[in-house]
């Protein structure tokens, strides 16, 4: 979860699909070529809709569209959906009360969603506001997309939300943060939460590059290289040498020198990738999260021997679980896999790297974790979903879970190809399950693993329960 999913800079979308923009030159030569082949009189056809961009929360995702248009699906409860009600969505469905233009990124937390129009200079989120997270002011939850006031006309280039708490990084490298911060997550020197963004007064004249959000945890990377963690660090997932919270952000010393260009938080681990390639992770491994063949917890960024030889191009952080994609699109996972959320055939966890297969062989572009389960974007524009379904989070329109990935039809070009998308006032999932909330909500579980070296939950916090809805 996002949730401690991947976070795509907004500048990267754009690179990332060329897509994007009805303006761009392979929509133009296509829609060209199809009138040359139709007669010189003939009108184009309106150019095919394809995902850019995903996003996957607690037991929600959400995709954008390259027409700009926002699809989600799965759990509905807080409003996270958008769809202004809280009914479970079993399939992509378009938030059509959402006609904003450019929307250029939309980002999941746990169980709120939110997303950034580059025309408007506007953030808009939506969905569960306790604590503040929303930063609309208040704690109310918002079942449609509200615009957050605080940052009207602010060129933003990335969001992060994590489980209880969002953070905003402007052109400029200057961080804002809010919601929960009972362990310093917002890096505003107390611990106290708060209904608006603020910025992080201890980045000044320091220029941020990237943020990633974890349960109550949070981690930065600069422009100049430098890797900062703070907030809870209990397990280590600040990378400071420590198991002692921050409530300012720390610049992590000890990573060999390398200059750091991506990072992603887990629910209580973190994930970094160096200018050459090399992928490093620290902080709670009881699932082997940490990939480094073991279920030891680790203070400081450690590399990822069996990947010492892959270039890594993007990453993200679930629950228990991590997804990496290389530089040829190959796609690994590891970690938690009770429900197939590593994607790679069984359920069974796994504490070093194992590389996930997709139908022909496609790259991967693009991967996103929610807490139980994954999404991935290939290259050739399809969308596959794995792992829990039970919200109806993998958006093929049954609750069942799956270990491997299977092609979401409905917003791939090898699908139906976004052309039959359902629409907010659709007959939402009728088919209900109920789910404790010892596992909705972020609980530190206390579970009797019998695998032999798992680590143990001795250093969570007592009672670290979130506030419960009544």
């Amino acid at each position: 979860m996002h949730c401690f999913h991947s976070v795509v800079p907004l500048h990267l979308v754009e690179s990332r699909d060329s897509r994007a923009s009805s303006r761009d030159p392979w929509i133009l030569s296509l829609m060209d070529a199809k009138a040359e082949a139709s007669g010189d009189d003939a009108v184009p056809e309106a150019p095919e809709q394809s995902v850019v961009l995903i996003s996957a929360g607690a037991n929600h995702s959400v995709a954008l569209l390259s027409g700009q248009m926002v699809c989600s699906w799965g759990r509905g409860e807080d409003g996270q959906l958008g769809h202004g009600d809280s009914e479970d969505r079993p399939v992509p469905t378009v938030l059509t009360s959402f006609d904003v233009p450019r929307i250029t990124s939309v980002v999941c937390g746990a169980d709120h969603t939110a997303a950034y129009s580059d025309d408007e200079m506007q953030l808009y989120s939506w969905g569960w506001g306790d604590f503040g997270r929303l930063g609309h002011g208040n704690s109310s939850d918002v079942f449609n997309p509200q615009p957050v006031v605080a940052l009207q006309g602010m060129k933003i280039k990335q969001i992060a939300c994590g489980d209880s708490h969002c953070l905003a990084v402007t052109v400029t490298g200057q961080v804002h943060s809010w919601g929960r911060n009972q362990n310093g997550q917002l890096g505003l020197g107390n611990n106290e939460d708060s209904l608006l963004p603020q910025k992080i007064k201890a980045f000044q004249g320091v220029c941020v590059k990237m943020i990633a959000a974890g349960a109550e945890h949070t981690t930065a990377i600069t422009e100049d290289g430098h890797l900062y963690g703070w907030g809870w660090g209990r397990y280590g997932n600040l990378g400071l040498s420590d198991r002692d919270d921050r409530l300012v952000p720390e610049k992590v010393s000890s990573v060999e020198g390398e200059k750091m260009v991506l990072v992603a938080c887990g629910w209580r681990h973190s994930v970094s990738v160096s200018s050459s390639g090399g992928l490093y992770t620290y902080g709670w491994s009881k699932y082997g999260q940490l990939g480094h063949g073991d279920f030891e917890d680790h203070l400081v960024p450690r590399k990822i021997e069996a990947l010492k030889d892959v270039s890594i191009s993007q990453i993200a952080g679930g629950w228990r679980h991590t997804m990496a994609v290389a530089s040829d699109g190959k796609l690994y996972g590891w970690g938690w896999n009770k429900f197939g959320q590593v994607g790679v055939g069984d359920d069974v966890d796994h504490c070093s790297p194992v590389e996930v297969n997709f139908p022909d062989e496609q790259k991967i572009a693009q991967v996103a974790c929610g807490w139980r389960h994954t999404l991935a974007l290939t290259e050739n524009k399809n969308v596959f979903s794995w792992g829990r379904g039970a919200s109806g989070q993998l958006g093929h329109g049954e609750i069942i879970d799956r270990n491997t990935p299977k092609m979401i039809d409905a917003l791939s070009l090898d699908g139906t190809a976004c052309k039959q998308l359902e629409s907010s006032n659709a007959v939402p999932m009728t088919a209900k399950v109920w789910v404790p909330p010892s596992k909705r909500f972020a609980i530190v579980p206390e579970e009797n693993v019998s695998k032999p070296g798992n680590g143990t939950d001795k250093h969570a916090p007592e009672g670290d329960a979130k506030r419960m809805r009544v």
